[in-house]
């Protein structure tokens, strides 16, 4: 699977008594859908993944896969504290046709897993998964959030599986990135269907062009039953062509998101794409489209509403943030709360200056 581009970490939406509201939900991923960006992440950090039931975590990862434009690349947030349960939530998102999934570092037994004596716990849990996953893994590593941070030195080790296809760090540092491209660039090369223009083919997108694979050209007046003629659904994809890929690096940081272009990463998974997935996506066309002066312009414009909207007050502010600019935020699940009238103010505020 190629990741390249800009992926909105997209938010769960909540009914004010802590319910999911799965319509705004479908209501946002239609949305993403319509941007320019390369695909979603579901329930991720921003989405209060930690928040939810099982159920309610294949409520959310059902609803949004069958919202989201089968162009759009889908990544699942399927990390639970074990092996088996991380698993479990892997075939359920290959069931709903996501294209990989995205996996957390566990944390709550942190001092038994060794991270300073070379990890072998964090190495035994993602091999296992990348083993036994049938969708290609993303490593992450959030330690802003979990307090552990997946050593350069393991995901060396864990970008030589051939189900391991990246990482999303949001350690929010340029140099780990850096360190993190240089560990990694003798990982196998991957060999990955695109379309022809380069960009991604997505589980949808296949299936969709199986489906109108199966539809007759030919269907006679009397299987139809006197019914009028319909038009054929043509295949979504015409020709396909391959690219070959390393291991694919991706930022959580909107703040630094332009560096860590240029340092190599071959995309961004960022929160505050959440409520500004055009501003995001203009940073990366600028960078893509070799034009260093506008991109830095658009970097600029975002760090200050970076900095309060997603640094300041995270998923509240995320969320507020997504009610100015046209997506449904609501309220946070408690115990997080919402922003005060001050809180909102101040968000409203840094957001003055960019619009969806």
């Amino acid at each position: 699977m190629l990741l390249e581009g800009i992926f909105p970490a997209i938010t769960t939406p909540f009914y004010p008594d802590g319910r999911l509201y799965l319509r705004k939900l479908e209501h946002n991923v239609e949305r993403y859908s319509r941007t320019p960006c390369a695909g979603m992440v579901v329930l991720g950090s921003t989405g209060e993944a930690v928040m939810l039931g099982d159920e309610e975590t294949r409520d959310v990862l059902r609803h949004a896969a069958s919202a989201a434009a089968p162009d759009k690349i889908l990544l699942a947030g399927v990390a639970r504290e074990s092996l088996s349960e991380t698993l479990r939530l892997a075939e359920y998102a290959a069931e709903k046709q996501y294209d990989a999934v995205l996996v957390r570092t566990p944390n709550y037994y942190t001092p038994s897993y060794g991270l300073n004596s070379g990890a072998t716990p964090m190495l035994t849990y993602y091999r296992a998964i990348a083993d036994r996953s049938p969708l290609p893994v993303v490593l992450y590593s959030i330690p802003r959030f979990t307090n552990v941070e997946l050593p350069v030195e393991a995901v060396a080790e864990l970008a030589q599986h051939p189900n391991i296809i990246g990482i999303k760090d949001s350690s929010g540092s340029l140099e780990r990135i850096q360190a993190l491209l240089a560990a990694t660039r003798s990982a196998p090369k991957r060999s990955v269907l695109v379309t022809p223009v380069f960009t991604a083919i997505t589980s949808r997108m296949m299936m969709a062009e199986t489906e109108a694979a199966a539809i007759p050209d030919f269907v006679s007046a009397e299987l139809l039953g006197g019914a009028p003629a319909v038009a054929v659904v043509p295949p979504v994809i015409k020709t396909m062509r391959r690219k070959e890929v390393g291991f694919q690096i991706l930022s959580g940081s909107a703040e630094t998101v332009l560096s860590a272009l240029e340092a190599g990463a071959s995309g961004a998974v960022l929160a505050f794409a959440a409520c500004a997935p055009q501003a995001c996506q203009e940073v990366y066309t600028a960078w893509k489209e070799n034009d260093p002066i506008v991109a830095r312009e658009k970097q600029r414009s975002l760090i200050e509403a970076a900095r309060v909207v997603t640094g300041k007050y995270s998923i509240a502010g995320i969320k507020h943030a997504c009610d100015l600019n046209g997506y449904y935020g609501g309220v946070p699940r408690i115990p997080l709360l919402p922003l005060t009238i001050d809180q909102k103010t101040e968000v409203a505020t840094a957001m003055g200056d960019i619009r969806n």
